[in-house]
C-alpha cells in the first residue's frame, strides 16, 4: 500500500509538472487522486486546506506583503538605496557593494526575494552601467544579492516554514536520544536569521570585491565624503527608522511578527502620506492590487501543498526515507552535505514557498532523529532554497534583472555563478556552525 501510494502521488506529481501544468494544481489533483485511491471522502481535502490557512501567524504574510510595496510607492526603499549608494564612494566595487548594503536594507522590510531585486534593481543596475559595469555583472550581483530579502527577517519563507514546522512533534526515540528539542516560532526563526544573512552577505561582498579587481571597477570619482553620507542618512531617516521599528518590536517582544507586519502598514502610510508625499491613492490601489495576486498566489500553493503533505505523513514516508538516510551513513556532515545538495537542486526547478510547504514534512523528521535544532534546519532550508532565486531554470531574480537590465537570462546566468557558489559555500558554514544560527536566539532568551 505504501508503495503504491507514493508512486500515484509522486508520480502524479511529477507527470504533471513535466506537463507544464502549475504547481498547485499539480499538487492538488495528485493529491485528490490518492485520496480517492484511498477510499477516503474528498470533504476531507478542503477541511485540510481551510485549516492550513486558519492560523494566527498566517496573517503576517498579506500584511508584510502589502508593507514592501507600499515602501516602495512610498519612495521608502529608493531612499534606503541612496543611504547604501553613499557609503560607495572610491573603494573598489563599491557601487556593487551598495547594492549588497541595499539589499540587505530593504531585505528588513520586505521579506520577499523577487521583491527585493526589483527595487533595488530599478536604481542600482543603470547606476552601475553608468558607472562603466558590464551589464551581466551588474544584473548578476543585483540578482544574487536579492536572495537575502527572504534570510534576512522578516522572511516569508520563515512564515512559512514556522507554520509548516509548528504542529509537528519530534519523533519519541529522538527526545529519549538527544532530549527535548526547542519549540518552533516565527520570531525565533527571525532573530535566528539575522546572523546567517550576514555571513551571506560577506560571502557575496568578497567575491564582489574579487570581480571588480579583475575587471577594474574602483568606484567613484568623486571619492567619499562624509557629509554627503551624513545628508543622505538625514534625508533617509525615516526610511532607515522603518526596519528599526518592525524589527526592534519583535526582538523586544513588544509586539508578533502578525502584529509588526500591521505595525509596518500603517509606518508606511504615515510616512508616504505625511512626510514624503510621494504616496498616492492610485500607488495605494496598485499596491493592494499587488499583495492581493501575490498573496492568492501564495495561498492556492498553501491549501494544496498542506493536503500534500498531510498524505506524506499519514503513510509514513517521511519516516521511510530518514531510516533510508540514516542507514546509509550516521556522520552528521555527510547528511548536512546530501540535504544541502538536494535542497540547491530542488531550489533550481521549484518554487520556494511550495519546497517547503511540500519538504518540510520529509525532512525535518530526519533532522530530529540526528538532534539537529529545528530552528537550525529551518534557517539553513530557507538559506539554501534561497539560492535558487539566483540560478536556472526557475530563477526568479533573474527574469527580474534580466527585464530590468534588457540581456539575457543565460549571460546574466553565467555571470551570477560565481555568487551562487560562494553562497553555497556559506550555507554550509551556517550549517556545520550551529551557533551562527542559535546564539541570538539564546541572547534574546528564547
Amino acid at each position: 500500500m505504501e508503495s503504491t501510494i507514493v508512486l500515484i502521488l509522486f508520480g502524479t506529481f511529477l507527470i504533471l509538472l513535466v506537463m507544464g501544468a502549475p504547481i498547485t494544481v499539480a499538487l492538488g489533483v495528485s493529491a485528490m487522486i490518492s485520496f480517492l485511491y484511498l477510499d477516503e471522502n474528498p470533504i476531507k481535502f478542503v477541511q485540510i486546506a481551510f485549516t492550513s490557512v486558519g492560523s494566527f501567524p498566517l496573517m503576517a504574510l498579506p500584511a508584510f506583503i502589502l508593507a514592501g510595496a507600499l515602501m516602495e510607492a512610498a519612495g521608502i526603499s529608493r531612499r534606503l538605496v541612496n543611504v547604501a549608494e553613499s557609503f560607495a564612494g572610491p573603494f573598489t566595487g563599491g557601487i556593487s557593494a551598495a547594492t549588497v548594503f541595499a539589499c540587505l536594507f530593504f531585505g528588513a522590510i520586505s521579506g520577499s526575494g523577487p521583491a527585493t531585486t526589483a527595487a533595488v534593481g530599478m536604481l542600482m543596475i543603470p547606476a552601475m552601467i553608468d558607472r562603466g559595469y558590464d551589464r551581466g555583472v551588474a544584473s548578476a550581483i543585483t540578482a544574487s544579492s536579492g536572495s537575502l530579502g527572504i534570510i534576512i527577517p522578516p522572511s516569508i519563507p520563515m512564515v512559512i516554514f514556522g507554520i509548516s514546522a509548528l504542529g509537528m512533534q519530534p519523533p519519541p526515540e529522538a527526545v529519549e536520544k538527544y532530549g527535548v528539542f526547542q519549540s518552533v516560532s516565527i520570531p525565533k526563526l527571525f532573530i535566528a536569521g539575522v546572523l546567517p544573512g550576514l555571513v551571506i552577505s560577506i560571502s557575496l561582498l568578497i567575491m564582489n570585491y574579487i570581480i571588480c579587481k579583475k575587471k577594474g571597477y574602483s568606484g567613484s570619482a568623486e571619492g567619499f565624503s562624509a557629509r554627503n553620507t551624513l545628508c543622505t542618512i538625514y534625508k533617509g531617516f525615516w526610511a532607515i527608522l522603518a526596519p528599526v521599528v518592525i524589527l526592534g518590536g519583535i526582538y523586544s517582544g513588544f509586539f508578533t511578527p502578525t502584529e509588526a507586519a500591521i505595525v509596518a502598514i500603517f509606518y508606511t502610510l504615515a510616512i508616504g502620506f505625511f512626510v514624503y508625499r510621494e504616496l498616492d491613492m492610485k500607488a495605494l490601489f496598485r499596491s493592494l492590487e499587488t499583495t492581493t495576486w501575490l498573496t492568492g498566489r501564495v495561498l492556492l500553493i498553501l491549501f494544496t501543498a498542506t493536503v500534500f503533505g498531510r498524505l506524506l505523513v499519514e503513510n509514513q514516508i517521511p519516516a521511510i526515507i530518514a531510516e533510508a538516510m540514516l542507514s546509509a551513513t550516521q556522520n552528521i556532515y555527510l547528511i548536512w552535505a546530501m540535504l544541502i545538495f538536494f535542497l540547491l537542486f530542488v531550489g533550481m526547478f521549484m518554487e520556494t514557498l511550495a519546497t517547503i510547504l511540500i519538504l518540510t514534512p520529509v525532512l525535518l523528521p530526519i533532522a530530529y532523529s540526528l538532534g539537529i535544532d529545528p530552528v537550525h534546519f529551518g534557517v539553513v532550508m530557507v538559506c539554501a532554497l534561497g539560492i535558487g532565486f539566483q540560478t536556472p531554470p526557475l530563477g526568479e531574480n533573474l527574469f527580474i534583472a534580466s527585464g530590468i537590465s534588457g540581456i539575457s537570462i543565460e549571460e546574466i546566468s553565467i555571470k551570477a555563478l560565481p555568487f551562487a557558489a560562494v553562497n553555497a559555500i556559506a550555507v554550509f558554514v551556517i550549517a556545520f556552525f550551529p551557533e551562527i544560527v542559535l546564539w541570538l536566539p539564546r541572547f534574546f532568551g528564547y
